[in-house]
């Protein structure tokens, strides 16, 4: 790996000779601009605005523009000479725990490779003592005509370099929580344990990017003169579900996904829709459930015909039934005067 920057970590009196190499690459495909009309591809030219001309890459440095608008020109000399330590120096200025370094600073990763043969010796010490301590070390250091600020940390057997973010530059989370009072309960968190549990850890390398991979076959595709893959068509909503639900179906879905008997708790419960009946008419006084029939019906004018022929079904149900438990007495009384006949006989 091609290093891109030479120097050494200063390690109280020792000195230790290193190359900084990129420990990430990209691999997002990149577009060009062209012209819809004909394909040509768009370019930018560079002109220098006193000789109105275009200027080629060995004309052009750097400058900085002050306050009234004037040029400061800026050499790379000068940036290479700057009166600091760190400008050829990762200087070390303390070890602390990893745990107290926030995840929001993180910025760019680089491996420090030992330079040449003299360095094996405190490139290990160093390596060694960060591996017992179980700790980082935060260093100072000068990259791209600015300093910054790292992280060293142990990786396999290298050393790799975190570039943090200075902390006046990680903004305060203000305005992003929610603003409103919620209350969570203690079968919601329970729920929650159980999802996380049973989605569990992840193999990192199983993980990849499916976009790229979309954008490839797309690529293909057009090149081929195929018509590329089309996109699934969104499903539509279902049910409205509740929390509880959602966390539930997750659970289970999560479950049967491993291959896992899915557990009685994990039920879903979709929450109750308006003008619907919630269980069936158990009375037989046809006065309440045609009452009750007839207050439905006229608080749902917007209910659809059918609905409206099945409430007025249930209710000829009703009356069938009432109808039928007032004949019920009338049949079981002769039975009774011919059972005393007999006995008298």
């Amino acid at each position: 790996m091609r290093s891109i920057w030479n120097g050494a970590i200063s390690f109280g009196l020792v000195s230790i000779p290193i190359k900084l190499v990129n420990a990430t690459e990209n691999h997002a495909i990149s577009f060009r601009q062209i012209h819809t009309e004909d394909g040509g591809r768009i370019r930018y030219r560079k002109f220098c605005e006193l000789e109105d001309r275009e200027v080629t890459g060995q004309e052009i440095g750097k400058g900085y523009e002050d306050a009234d608008g004037t040029i400061i020109p800026i050499t790379d000399e000068d940036l290479s000479s700057l009166p600091i330590p760190t400008a050829k120096t990762i200087e070390i200025v303390a070890f602390v725990p990893e745990d107290r370094i926030d995840p929001l600073q993180m910025d760019a990763a680089y491996y420090l490779a030992a330079g040449g043969a003299p360095a094996a010796k405190p490139y290990t010490l160093l390596r060694e003592a960060l591996k017992r301590s179980n700790k980082v070390a935060i260093a100072k250091y000068a990259l791209r005509g600015r300093e910054r600020l790292g992280m060293l940390r142990v990786v396999g057997d290298a050393i790799a370099m975190h570039g943090l973010l200075w902390p006046d530059e990680v903004r305060a989370p203000e305005g992003v929580a929610p603003d409103t009072d919620v209350t969570v309960r203690d079968k919601e968190l329970d729920l929650a344990d159980a999802l996380m549990d049973t989605l569990g850890e992840v193999d990192l390398e199983d993980l990849h990017d499916e976009y790229r991979e979309a954008v490839e076959e797309v690529i293909a595709a057009k090149a081929s003169g195929e018509t590329p893959p089309e996109a699934p068509a969104p499903e539509r909503g279902g049910k409205v579900l509740d929390l509880m639900a959602a966390l539930e179906n997750s659970v289970r879905a999560a479950r049967e996904s491993r291959g896992e008997e899915p557990e009685e708790e994990a039920r879903v419960r979709s929450l109750p829709q308006r003008g619907t009946s919630r269980s069936s008419p158990k009375e037989t006084g046809g006065k309440k459930s045609t009452s009750t029939a007839k207050k439905k019906t006229a608080s749902s004018p917007r209910k659809s015909a059918s609905k409206t022929g099945q409430a007025e079904k249930k209710a000829t149900t009703k009356s069938t039934a009432k109808a039928t438990t007032k004949k019920t007495p009338a049949k079981k009384s002769p039975a009774k005067k011919s059972t005393s006949r007999k006995r008298s006989a």
